[in-house]
């Protein structure tokens, strides 16, 4: 009993702690600086401009810095919008990759916006078949049934966490290999370790999704051991 209630502490560790780690680096570099030649709405701007993509729109939201492909926009939070941070400025950059790699046809940004489709409807059909095991259960009183239906949907949950690592390299080539030399072009190099964790921090978050899928289904076995 003590085994199992520290390994689901564990497991709650490794799954939020990392979102926690997140969330710190980049609050820690949203400090304003008057120094900074725009906010990174701004810079964003200028970077797509400068592709060539004057099509590209940059929009503020309330919430999740992302680039869709379909309305070809860069959307970012309010601070990141109009802040003049390291942050603002690093998370800007990468958006704004996303958008020269749709531009340039890049193919793993494609497959990732199939698998994230895709993503949504597997995780829906997942939690209803999960969902269906006792009533199914309790009609056909199967055991092989029961646990055919268990398998199928805890595997087709699972997959979720595939499609969000799938989406890593996607997410390295936007910090690393687009944002980064950027940057260096456009703020002081003493900034440069701090827009490295940002951007690092970026990459990261779709690794922080796919915890939070996994613990969707060790939630949905204990929920369903019976």
């Amino acid at each position: 009993m003590v085994f199992a209630a520290l390994a689901f502490i564990a497991l709650l560790a490794l799954i939020f702690v990392p979102q926690l780690l997140i969330r710190s680096t980049m609050a820690r570099h949203a400090r304003e600086r008057a120094d900074f030649p725009g906010t990174g709405g701004e810079l964003a701007r200028h970077l797509l401009d400068e592709a060539g993509l004057t099509e590209v729109k940059v929009e503020m939201v309330e919430t999740g810095d992302h680039y869709s492909p379909d309305d070809k926009a860069v959307r970012l939070g309010k601070a990141n919008f109009e802040g003049r941070s390291v942050t603002a400025v690093a998370v800007a950059a990468h958006e704004a990759a996303h958008a020269l790699q749709d531009a340039q046809g890049y193919a793993p940004l494609h497959l990732r916006q199939k698998l994230v489709r895709y993503g949504i409807v597997i995780e829906r059909v997942g939690s209803a078949l999960l969902l269906a095991t006792p009533i199914i259960f309790a009609l056909v009183r199967s055991p092989v049934v029961l646990l055919f239906e268990l398998a199928a949907g805890l595997a087709i949950m699972a997959s979720t966490i595939v499609i969000h690592l799938v989406t890593l390299p996607t997410e390295f080539d936007a910090s690393f290999k687009r944002a980064l030399p950027v940057l260096e072009n456009y703020i002081r190099p003493e900034d440069m370790k701090g827009a490295r964790k940002v951007l690092r921090a970026a990459a990261f978050t779709y690794v922080a999704a796919a915890l939070v899928s996994l613990f969707d289904v060790a939630r949905w076995i204990r929920i369903l051991r019976f």
